[in-house]
């Protein structure tokens, strides 16, 4: 509702309660206006329509994509989607990601873990909710500055730029964005991977990632000893995760089934099959084993299914798990990713040892035969070293062109020596376009970096502790921090009104008049800044 319609309706409401008298309309309808969504329910089914329309959007032109950085805290997710604003002017197409790895490294009461579903289940609902509190209070902090805007210009009877910051008001983009939300392998059955995904769409998700992975042996996507489970088993945590959409009335929930199957050798137990060729018995015909003619060749505690018309014993490690045939992986990710598909899944994810357009095209490309709008949300991940990566890749196109590459070693090229180089440069290149090119050419829908601002947070902490306890000493802060802030408009230079001091002093004012204590006075050294 518009500012000013909102302001007569409250005052007409006053009227009919002659003891709310003291209640400035104008006050009112500024902090209903400063609160635009009241439950996170309200925020999962509004970004929930977003991500319908965005991926709909990318069906037509897949030139937009989408995107996201992971954020460990609300704090670094708002000023994420501050910067974006600033530099952008529109969040659209932009999202915030929730990492179940900073979770497990940041947020658990256990101190930092590994990334292994250790950490305490509700520490991702609860990092969802607040990731949404700070991204409520930019919106809150921004309009703030707006209606102080107004009021001044209220004030010196400027009625023309009164009207033109209304009309800011009332078109106000929010800060409030999807989040796509890691709830790991589900953190137990199906029934617990229910119960977690309503909190966490409670709290505000309207995209939920989910991976194949066997819960209490879950892994890090880009380390050893993955454990994958039978389809069923996975099948049945998607509709979970769908019931609970359901349930909470957020009809355009979103959900990322993603295999993990590229990189994983093992599962927990054998698939259930009724018939040759069924799910199960695809899932079963990847096992490695040994084929048998007679029972003499069974030994104790040896298990032998029947597939492909004959007896075979599958290879069990000493653990209890299974192994897969070596080279079946790519196989395994494509039905993976059809089966979740035709059962309920929106979004694919397919993590990968590494970022190549082709590798991603030549399983998406075989996906699409099946379901042609197949398309994927993908891990830009920090685990790959994405200099050599690139580097590696240039290296083997030219030596395909029969291009010289003699100059170059080619497990040596991270070194700085070749960072001038042509192949360097390109390779830079390739970098740079990686996520229009792999949108265009491997069904990308959104990219995102897993745990950028882990690395952030590190990169700069020791920068300031290299200078500050040096000798530069404080200039350190000055020309390292707070110099950049105030000439790349960085709001946090006024972290009193970032933290919401001027939004407490108006409050004040609404709630006590003349007689207010406020903050924001002359003597308050924010004033500094300007």
């Amino acid at each position: 509702m518009p500012y000013a319609q909102d302001v007569d309706q409250i005052a007409s409401l006053l009227k009919q309660h002659p003891t709310w008298n003291a209640i400035n309309p104008k006050h009112a309808a500024r902090m209903r206006a400063q609160n635009k969504f009241k439950t996170g329910l309200d925020i999962a089914k509004y970004t929930a329509k977003i991500m319908r329309e965005d991926m709909a959007n990318y069906d037509n032109d897949t030139s937009q994509y989408t995107q996201s950085l992971g954020c460990w805290h609300g704090f670094i997710g708002q000023q994420k989607m501050l910067s974006i604003k600033k530099h952008f002017g529109t969040t659209k197409r932009r999202y915030l990601y929730l990492s179940g790895w900073m979770v497990a490294a940041l947020r658990s009461e256990f101190g930092p873990l590994p990334d292994q579903s250790m950490h305490e289940k509700t520490a991702v609902s609860s990092l969802i909710e607040e990731l949404y509190t700070f991204l409520r209070q930019a919106d809150a902090w921004e309009l703030n500055h707006l209606f102080r805007a107004l009021e001044e210009a209220e004030n010196a009877g400027d009625t023309a730029k009164a009207k033109e910051i209304e009309q800011q008001i009332d078109n106000h983009e929010t800060h409030i964005v999807p989040i796509i939300a890691d709830i790991d392998a589900g953190f137990g059955n199906a029934e617990a991977t229910y119960l977690l995904a309503k909190k966490m769409i409670e709290a505000g998700a309207c995209c939920i990632q989910i991976e194949n992975q066997v819960s209490d042996e879950k892994q890090c996507g880009h380390q050893d000893g993955k454990v994958t489970v039978p389809h069923a088993d996975f099948l049945s945590k998607i509709n979970a995760v769908r019931l609970a959409f359901l349930e909470l009335g957020v009809d355009d929930g979103v959900i990322v089934a993603r295999t993990d199957s590229l990189g994983a050798g093992l599962t927990q137990k054998l698939a259930v099959t009724d018939e040759p060729g069924d799910l199960g018995d695809q899932y079963n015909s990847f096992l490695d084993g040994d084929y048998i003619e007679d029972a003499s060749e069974i030994n104790n505690g040896d298990v032998v299914i029947k597939s492909n018309g004959k007896l075979m014993k599958p290879k069990r490690l000493a653990s209890g798990l299974f192994q897969f045939r070596p080279g079946t992986g790519e196989d395994r990710v494509v039905l993976d990713c059809i089966t979740s598909l035709q059962n309920g899944a929106d979004l694919l994810w397919i993590e990968t040892e590494k970022p190549h357009v082709g590798q991603i095209a030549g399983m998406v490309n075989r996906i699409r035969e099946v379901v042609p709008d197949a398309k994927l949300v993908y891990n830009n991940s920090p685990s790959f070293n994405w200099t050599l990566n690139f580097r590696q890749q240039v290296f083997d196109a030219w030596k395909e062109e029969g291009k010289d590459v003699s100059a170059y070693d080619r497990d040596k090229l991270m070194s700085e020596e070749y960072d001038s180089t042509e192949l360097a440069q390109l390779a830079d290149q390739w970098c740079q376009n990686f996520q229009r090119d792999a949108s265009r050419e491997a069904g990308i829908f959104h990219h995102l970096i897993t745990l950028p601002t882990y690395h952030t947070a590190a990169l700069s902490t020791d920068n300031l502790a290299k200078g500050y306890f040096g000798d530069e000493g404080m200039l350190a802060y000055v020309a390292g921090v707070q110099r950049k802030e105030i000439r790349q408009g960085i709001a946090t230079v006024k972290h009193q009104d970032m933290a919401g001091s001027n939004i407490g002093d108006d409050h004040k004012e609404f709630f006590a008049g003349d007689a207010a204590l406020k903050a924001g006075g002359k003597d308050n050294t924010m004033n500094q800044f300007g």
